[in-house]
């Protein structure tokens, strides 16, 4: 109880600082996240993935894939499209590839925080041209001025007779 009482009467910070947590000891702060200046958002980005994808019929695939897009910032709002690949392996579909072009709209959570609304269309490349309407979000993290962090789900809606899927999606983004 001490150890709390101490930590909240020297927490004092203002939204342009660093979250910090306390050490105990006067000016001992750990930064959490610091960057010098805030992340700009605007321009192209390209970027590699880990996803995993599963559906009720075709149990569970892993996959790695690639992106490219570009984003336009105003004030808070968060503007962009994109364009991926992907390729899987395992479940009962085997190895398949599969190709996803989206539009995003996001806020700024912080300068360095995003979070966004996605949604696109996406297609199957590996021979049955299946396509899916998409709709998610997910949340993207600049760790530094040039490099972010993101995830992101996805669920698919097919455009014919097919199978629903839902993706998670984990990667680095690079932005130019």
């Amino acid at each position: 109880m001490f150890a709390l009482a101490v930590v909240a009467s020297s927490w004092s910070a203002s939204a342009a600082d660093p979250i910090a947590v306390s050490l105990g000891g006067a000016g001992d702060n750990m930064p959490i996240h610091d960057l010098a200046t805030p992340a700009d958002w605007s321009g192209f980005y390209a970027g590699v993935y880990g996803l995993g994808q599963g559906s009720s019929d075709g149990g569970g695939q892993l996959g790695l894939g690639v992106m490219a897009g570009v984003n336009a910032q105003f004030e808070m709002v968060l503007l962009g499209a994109e364009v991926a690949v992907q390729g899987f392996g395992g479940g009962e579909r085997g190895a398949t590839a599969y190709g996803e072009l989206l539009g995003r709209a996001g806020l700024l959570v912080t300068d360095d925080v995003s979070v966004y609304a996605a949604a696109g269309y996406g297609m199957d490349l590996g021979g049955t041209g299946q396509g899916d309407v998409l709709l998610g979000g997910g949340v993207e993290m600049a760790v530094s001025e040039s490099v972010s962090l993101r995830g992101q789900y996805l669920h698919s809606f097919p455009t014919q007779e097919g199978i629903a899927k839902d993706q998670l999606t984990l990667g680095a983004v690079f932005h130019f």
